[in-house]
């Protein structure tokens, strides 16, 4: 069976990694980059450090407007899926790579594959939420990582092609784990960063969601992190060229004690959020690595699609927006200065990362479903 995979971002090659070697194994596959991600630093280096093949295929569609990045992508993948005539596109999550993707497969007829389906934070506002009800609406398969994506999808009528598979960054967290519980791996980080790091003495943000780039939202989590980031607890911030370019757009300053580093490997990026006091952010990849690693996390965003990840948690992942007063009481729970080193160092020690078995169940689905349909 030849499949074409789309991809564009870090989070999806994060994915992919987990995902192509099953694949890869038992089908042909056609590796696409769109380039949404087109920064070397943001996503070159991912290649090397996943062991990801080279893409077949790259788009270099580079930055713009989403209507322009999306144009470009149409464009760029129409004679690519025409050429290699696939029994199915396979794309994931939520960003525009996943829309074009979903979009041109569709208009030539050729049978889409979601991974991450049934996802909705039920605000039409952000883009990903667009793309993620579109592309559902468009694909045959719909593999889903939780089961209230499973029943989000019911309740749009969408039954057929549906499969629970779990979440395939949960099986590459497991595969990494083992290397990023020591010290030694938060100590090469931070001497790679020039950083004297020690377990639960810094917090750990990404911010990078559309709205967080809005001028008001720009100001407001600058103050929170500002508010919660001490000299002795500094908060780590690696930047978003988007998200760099709308500081420097509006003017806005990050307070002293919030020290922007630059885009983190894999990891880099996963020993940092184990090893860290809490982990702060928008990202929807991070708070399910937070909640695995056991790291407390407080969400940057008014709602969350991962409703397991917070209600699973005891207590440790909480929605808190941009409430900089919410977000200080709630690391005074979570995070209490003189008990989060002994805690950092406990998670650690304690951690063990269970595959969730995603890879196996997404290439079970695909080949199910060909030989029910006998194809």
């Amino acid at each position: 069976m030849r499949i074409v995979s789309v991809v564009g971002t870090r989070p999806q090659l994060i994915k992919a990694a987990a995902l192509l070697p099953a694949l890869r194994a038992r089908h042909e596959e056609v590796f696409v980059d769109t380039g949404q991600h087109y920064d070397e630093a943001m996503a070159g280096t991912f290649f090397e450090e996943l062991d990801l093949p080279r893409p077949d295929r790259a788009l270099g569609v580079g930055g713009g407007t989403q209507a322009e990045q999306v144009a470009r992508m149409l464009v760029g993948l129409e004679p690519i899926l025409l050429a290699e005539r696939p029994a199915a596109v396979l794309v994931y999550g939520d960003t525009n790579s996943t829309l074009a993707g979903a979009l041109v497969a569709a208009k030539l007829g050729i049978p889409v594959a979601h991974v991450e389906a049934g996802l909705r934070s039920f605000d039409r506002r952000m883009p990903e939420e667009v793309n993620r009800v579109v592309t559902d609406h468009l694909s045959r398969w719909l593999f889903a990582p939780t089961p209230t994506a499973v029943a989000n999808l019911a309740g749009e009528g969408i039954t057929q092609g549906v499969t629970l598979v779990g979440d395939l960054m949960e099986d590459l967290a497991a595969r990494a784990g083992p290397e990023i519980r020591g010290s030694a791996a938060l100590g090469a980080v931070g001497e790679a960063l020039g950083l004297d790091l020690r377990p639960g003495g810094f917090l750990f943000a990404t911010i990078h969601r559309a709205e967080n780039r809005e001028p008001d939202a720009l100001g407001a989590w600058a103050g929170l992190l500002g508010a919660v980031a001490t000299r002795e607890r500094p908060v780590l911030l690696p930047l978003h060229p988007g998200t760099r370019a709308a500081l420097e757009r509006e003017g806005v300053a990050l307070p002293p004690d919030v020290h922007v580093v630059p885009p983190l490997g894999y990891r880099s990026s996963l020993a940092l959020q184990l090893h860290a006091a809490a982990v702060l952010t928008d990202s929807g990849g991070v708070q399910r690595e937070a909640a695995w690693l056991g790291t407390p996390c407080l969400v940057l965003r008014g709602t969350t699609e991962w409703v397991e990840a917070l209600a699973d948690s005891g207590g440790r992942m909480v929605v808190v927006g941009l409430d900089r007063e919410r977000a200080a009481a709630e690391l005074a729970r979570l995070a209490p200065v003189g008990a989060a080193e002994g805690l950092a160092a406990s998670r650690a020690r304690d951690l063990v990362l269970r595959p969730a078995g995603a890879a196996e169940a997404i290439v079970a689905g695909l080949e199910g479903d060909r030989e029910a349909a006998g194809t």
